[in-house]
């Protein structure tokens, strides 16, 4: 037979999620996810001694494309009315009614009690989630759950690289009926993969997507450990999330000792602003638009007060609300019923940043003669300018300078000058720049 297009050139071109989808759907076990400890990533890597070039591994493979008006048509039967947040029934907010579970969560415990319900209903044999591994507790682990124990144990955001879809091989081997819970890269792997196997269609009867603005790639923990001084050698548990809301990231260390950074001293010093990979800045959708049902932080003034916990998500299919609204689910989570703009209000900076400001980022990339991701999506059209171009230069050149670590020691003194320019006032700044022409034109002349 033909060989055909592998996952390897999507590698090649930098596109690449680091989802996990074409390991799960290969057949004959020929792709595996490395890390690759220089860029902080998952990269796929081809046995090329077992591979026969069926080419199922690039053809379900998001990372180069994502067909969202097809997929549209064939999840929800049409295209989105709302281009912002995708197809919806209805929008809420609310939280898991068990204290610990809702405390203990990233934000409001509903994934956990939503998925446990599932699960004893009968609903699901298992569901598809990722927890922090007990040999590696800086490297995540995706399994099937088939406990309520298992199933929060993998509760809490995890703040790294995930390549989920590697468990939808367990998925595709055993017996029932699952539930997946994953960012919207897996869940867009996910698609693409049902669309190729009906078999994984069948068992997939559930599809919980998590809302994203970026993935922050393996360096941004060990910046942040770092930073806060602490021997990742002597790690025996690490959390993202948890211990209420905002929460913190938690850390168990192997002597008496543990650690707790707050949210914010960890997210915007860090976390949200250098470890960006290239492929999430091409990304437009943030709120999982193809997944049964999508869960994210509600960041609303109504809850700023909140101390435990509230997610707001998005109801897209009849299942998802049919599960809502079963009788017995109240005794599980409260829930009550918002209006879409809620959606926007709660996640305005990440769904301009996916639906805006992002075909700026995509015209840099490619002016650079790199790939792009192709989407079959119609966004808004803007002129480079308006956009402010060369924001988005500082932030590809700031991503790549902070991705060697030889470059952190000067992130403070860097960011004490971005504050002082950018206090500048215009004219004040024009004359510097004149100032530094004179002083360049100077020292290039001949002595």
């Amino acid at each position: 037979m033909d060989k055909r297009e592998t996952i390897e050139s999507v590698v090649d071109a930098g596109l690449c999620t680091g989802c996990g989808t074409c390991v799960g759907i290969c057949p004959i076990d020929a792709v595996e996810m490395n890390i690759d400890r220089r860029k902080g990533i998952y990269l796929p890597k081809v046995d090329k001694a077992k591979c026969t070039g069926c080419g199922l591994c690039f053809e379900a493979c998001p990372g180069h494309s994502v067909d969202f008006k097809s997929l549209n048509r064939e999840i929800f039967g049409k295209e989105p009315d709302d281009i912002l947040i995708g197809n919806y029934l209805r929008c809420y907010t609310g939280h898991a009614t068990d204290y610990n579970i809702r405390y203990n969560s990233a934000s409001g415990g509903l994934v956990t009690a939503l998925l446990i319900f599932a699960l004893e209903e009968g609903l699901i044999g298992g569901a598809l989630v990722t927890r922090m591994s007990e040999e590696n507790p800086l490297k995540p682990q995706p399994f099937i759950a088939r406990t309520r124990e298992e199933i929060i144990a993998a509760s809490k955001s995890k703040y790294c690289p995930v390549p989920a879809n590697i468990a939808l091989k367990e998925i595709l081997q055993n017996e029932g009926k699952f539930a997946v819970v994953g960012l919207p890269c897996h869940i867009h792997g996910i698609r693409k993969a049902e669309s190729l196997n009906k078999k994984l269609k069948e068992k997939i009867v559930l599809h919980i997507g998590i809302f994203c603005g970026h993935t922050p790639t393996f360096l941004a923990t060990d910046f942040v450990l770092q930073k806060f001084k602490v021997d990742k050698n002597n790690i025996k548990a690490l959390d993202y999330r948890g211990q209420g809301w905002f929460g913190g990231m938690s850390i168990k260390l192997k002597g008496s000792n543990n650690r707790s950074i707050p949210y914010f001293d960890y997210w915007d010093k860090g976390f949200g602003l250098y470890f960006y990979p290239r492929r999430c800045s091409l990304c437009v959708d943030g709120t999982a638009e193809l997944a049964d049902i999508s869960f994210g932080d509600a960041w609303l003034p109504k809850f700023k007060k909140d101390k435990i916990g509230t997610s707001i998500l998005i109801s897209r299919t009849r299942l998802a609300e049919e599960i809502l609204q079963n009788k017995n689910l109240p005794t599980r989570i409260k829930i009550d019923q918002v209006a879409p703009q809620k959606i926007f209000q709660s996640q305005k900076s990440m769904l301009d940043f996916k639906k805006s400001t992002v075909r700026e980022g995509q015209t840099i990339v490619g002016i650079f003669g790199k790939k792009l991701p192709i989407y079959n999506l119609t966004l808004p059209r803007k002129r480079l300018i308006d956009y402010g171009c060369f924001g988005w230069i500082s932030f590809y050149v700031e991503n790549y300078l902070f991705s060697k670590k030889h470059m952190w020691k000067v992130i403070p003194l860097y960011l004490f000058l971005k504050r002082v320019a950018w206090n500048i006032p215009r004219n004040v700044a024009i004359r510097i720049f004149r100032k530094a022409g004179k002083l360049i034109r100077i020292w290039s002349i001949p002595q």
